[in-house]
């Protein structure tokens, strides 16, 4: 499949005891070896909502969603190619995780995590800057 300039970022939280958490994923060491949300691009003939949709589940196992919070952010990633990443806030209820490990071998591992331990965490400014705007929009919890 050929990929498009375009990306989703998906950050998947539940609500707990009153309080928001936020699902981080661990790169393996090949990989950068650092936390993100859940990303990946669009594939060829592939609209936005269904990337949200195939990446929760190609990468957590995520197949029930509660809501899902559109437009949260968008930025361009400048590598060789300018590519759009659209970052989305995905609800979920507590629902066990399942890494694909074999498939892409992208994660070794998964965290949830209060706003403030997911800043520490994150790597890359788009990234914090998505998880700022999704926290204000939950009201800070």
């Amino acid at each position: 499949m050929v990929r498009q300039p375009i990306q989703v970022e998906i950050i998947i939280f539940r609500l707990i005891k009153g309080s928001y958490e936020y699902l981080l994923l661990k790169r393996i060491e090949a990989r950068g070896g650092f936390w993100q949300p859940v990303t990946g691009g669009l594939e060829e003939g592939e609209n936005i909502n269904d990337a949200v949709i195939r990446e929760l589940k190609e990468e957590t196992g995520i197949t029930k969603i509660k809501r899902i919070i559109d437009k949260v952010y968008e930025f361009t990633l400048k590598d060789k190619l300018p590519i759009k990443e659209y970052v989305f806030g995905v609800e979920i209820k507590n629902t066990p995780i399942k890494l694909d490990k074999n498939i892409y071998d992208e994660h070794e591992d998964y965290k949830w995590c209060s706003y403030s331990e997911a800043m520490k965490l994150l790597k890359w400014p788009g990234n914090k800057k998505g998880l700022t705007k999704l926290y204000k929009i939950l009201g800070k919890n």
